[in-house]
C-alpha cells in the first residue's frame, strides 16, 4: 500500500529542510531498521552527503537575509527533493506507475507549499531589528522537522493531520507578516533614496518616519 500519509509529511518537512528530512530518515532506518524506510537513504555516501548539507543549512539559517538567499536558492531543490523520497517510497510499496508519479507530485507539491510558506515567514523575520528572533525560528524548524519526520514514521496519520495544521497556520502567519514585510521594504527603498539624494527628494518621506 502506498504509504501516503508518510510521503505528505516527509514533503511538508522537506520544504522546510530537505537535508535533515533525509538525514533523519536515513538515521531512523539505518539504526532502528525499519522496513517503511527505503534502503537507500540508509547508505553512508546518503548520510554523509546529507549531514554535510544539513550543517550548512543550520550556520546559514542563523543567519538574517542570508538564510533568505539560501532559502531562494533552494525554491527548485526542497520540491525534487520531496517528490523524490515519494518516488523511492512509492517503489519501496511496489506501486504501479501511476502511483509512483502520484507519490511524487504529493512529495514535490507539499514541499513546495511548505518551502513557499517558510521562505515568506522567514523574510518577515528578517523584519525585526535584533537577530535572536531569527535564531529562535532556525532552531524551531530544525526541531520540528527532526520531531515531525520521526513521529511520521510510527504515527504517520497522526503526524500527516500535525502537518497538515501546520502548513495551515503557516499560510495564516504568512498573512498577518505580508503587511509588515511591504513596510519593511518600504522604509528600505526609502533610505536608498535620501541616501541617492542626500536627502532632498520631494515626496519622499524620512526613512525614520
Amino acid at each position: 500500500m502506498l504509504p501516503v500519509s508518510l510521503i505528505f509529511t516527509s514533503g511538508v518537512a522537506s520544504g522546510v529542510n530537505s537535508y535533515a528530512v533525509v538525514l533523519v530518515l536515513g538515521l531512523l532506518g539505518r539504526f532502528g531498521h525499519l522496513a517503511a524506510i527505503p534502503p537507500v537513504l540508509e547508505r553512508p555516501s546518503v548520510l554523509a552527503a546529507a549531514a554535510v548539507l544539513y550543517l550548512g543549512q543550520f550556520v546559514v539559517g542563523k543567519i538574517p537575509m542570508l538564510d533568505s538567499v539560501w532559502d531562494v536558492v533552494h525554491t527548485a531543490l526542497r520540491p525534487v527533493v520531496g517528490g523524490a523520497i515519494g518516488v523511492i517510497m512509492a517503489q519501496q510499496a511496489h506501486a504501479n506507475p501511476a502511483a509512483t508519479i502520484a507519490a511524487a507530485a504529493l512529495g514535490g507539491g507539499s514541499a513546495l507549499a511548505s518551502h513557499v510558506v517558510k521562505t515568506g515567514v522567514r523574510v518577515g523575520v528578517n523584519t525585526s531589528p535584533e537577530p535572536f528572533s531569527n535564531v529562535i525560528a532556525s532552531l524551531l524548524e530544525d526541531l520540528g522537522v527532526a520531531g515531525l519526520v520521526t513521529f511520521a514514521v510510527f504515527h504517520p496519520v497522526t503526524a500527516a493531520i500535525l502537518a497538515a495544521v501546520a502548513l495551515a497556520a503557516g499560510i495564516a502567519l504568512f498573512a498577518l507578516l505580508a503587511s509588515r514585510i511591504r513596510r519593511a521594504w518600504q522604509r528600505r527603498r526609502d533610505a536608498r533614496l535620501w541616501r541617492r539624494h542626500g536627502g532632498d527628494l520631494a515626496g519622499v518621506p524620512s526613512p525614520q518616519h
